[in-house]
């Protein structure tokens, strides 16, 4: 019954970060000691106050009936708020719909915009899954790369070479998934200079670990830069900055004509997101932040942790991310070399490797488009991460 299957989903990529935590699964089954260093997840529990906040919502017995498809009017408003206070982004609850995560969020968002044929200018590296929604889409992904001694970021040089007749959006993430990569206004004004005479190109705008950031100038909003509100969907959630994973919970700030498409899409697809997980967000955007920003704190010295532990092992390049939580070497300096039973061709090949030899799980480079890197996520404890390390460092000095 499998040729039953359309070629849309026999064209689609598994998600390498999800695959990974899979193999990862299946030996920690089998009694194996695996360190995960694969998903973007952090390790804290959400917050109590948005935990107590979700228990009384329970309790009162109001949010058992479907949900208004784009969100409740108050936790739109509240996002609204939260958005023009910390964003700079004048906005309304008009302009914002809720979803189930952020990756739903840009699925909306392509499905509304893209025809057949139609061009996006993805900056790489890149989270997993833009590219399988563009196609899923239709539309055609158009790759533009930086690589680690430009820090992973696209210049607007790179962006005009890029734009066609056919180019009908841009995505990038800032702070960047897999990279930690933050651009700054001046990178972001020059950007908006390519694309100011471009009209009909979009900007998606992936903000979700916006509160992760360790640059002295903070969070960019790319809808903030002259001439592009009107021309940019900002992407954002709760799963990194809230630790709300598991929620499930996403959300647009765009045009009031994207979000009326995007309300209409996901009226046919999943209507609203879970009453209660809603109560929880709103708990989240107007209450007190100071859980939010000592997960952050925690994160930085994190990073310090990994990147000081990388620095010990020969061969691997490091860059310092500026936010989010990932390091993302190169470690191409392995690749031909062999343990003298398995050699490595590739960062694929490296993964696994680091996989079954040090029962360490990473995310192979060649998923987000750099295929001679490989992605460490530091959102686990410090000491599960050196022990990790240490293992790492023994599996790939037997490489030769």
């Amino acid at each position: 019954m499998q040729n039953l299957l359309s070629d849309r989903i026999n064209a689609l990529e598994e998600s390498a970060t999800i695959a990974m935590a899979q193999n990862a699964r299946e030996l920690k089954a089998k009694g194996v000691d695996v360190i995960s260093l694969s998903l973007g997840e952090p390790d804290f529990k959400t917050p109590k106050h948005i935990q107590d906040a979700t228990k009384t919502a329970i309790d009162e017995g109001k949010y058992f009936s479907y949900p208004p498809v784009p969100g409740y009017p108050e936790l739109r408003k509240g996002i609204a708020e939260k958005i023009k206070k910390d964003n700079g982004i004048d906005c309304t609850e008009n302009n914002i719909v809720v979803s189930n995560g952020g990756k739903h969020s840009i699925a909306n968002v392509m499905m509304c915009l893209l025809n057949p044929g139609d061009e996006v200018i993805v900056f790489a590296p890149y989270w997993v899954s833009y590219i399988e929604i563009i196609k899923l889409a239709e539309g055609v992904p158009v790759i533009v790369g930086a690589d680690i001694d430009h820090d992973f970021k696209v210049s607007a040089e790179q962006v005009k070479a890029a734009i066609t007749d056919k180019t009908k959006a841009v995505i990038f993430s800032s702070p960047c998934n897999p990279t930690g990569a933050v651009f700054s206004k001046k990178e972001f004004e020059a950007i908006a200079d390519v694309l100011r005479p471009h009209k009909n190109i979009m900007v998606v705008a992936d903000e979700i670990y916006e509160y992760i950031n360790f640059t002295s100038e903070g969070h960019i909003s790319f809808a903030t830069i002259d001439g592009m509100a009107e021309r940019t969907v900002t992407v954002n959630g709760f799963s990194k900055g809230y630790a709300m994973t598991g929620w499930r919970l996403g959300y647009i700030c765009a045009p009031e004509w994207m979000a009326k498409a995007c309300n209409k899409m996901q009226g046919q697809f999943t209507s609203g997101v879970c009453s209660i997980a809603q109560r929880a967000a709103l708990a989240a955007v107007t209450g007190d932040m100071t859980p939010t920003h000592q997960m952050a704190e925690t994160y930085q010295k994190r990073r310090q942790l990994v990147l000081d532990l990388l620095e010990q092992i020969p061969g691997v390049k490091s860059n310092q991310p500026e936010g989010a939580f990932y390091v993302f070497p190169d470690v191409s300096f392995y690749f031909g070399k062999s343990d003298g039973e398995h050699t490595v061709k590739n960062a694929s090949d490296l993964a696994m490797y680091i996989l079954n030899t040090a029962h360490v799980s990473t995310v192979t480079g060649e998923a987000f488009g750099a295929p001679e890197c490989i992605r460490i996520s530091y959102a686990v404890f410090c000491l599960k991460k050196k022990k990790a390390l240490k293992r790492m460092k023994n599996a790939l000095a037997k490489l030769k």
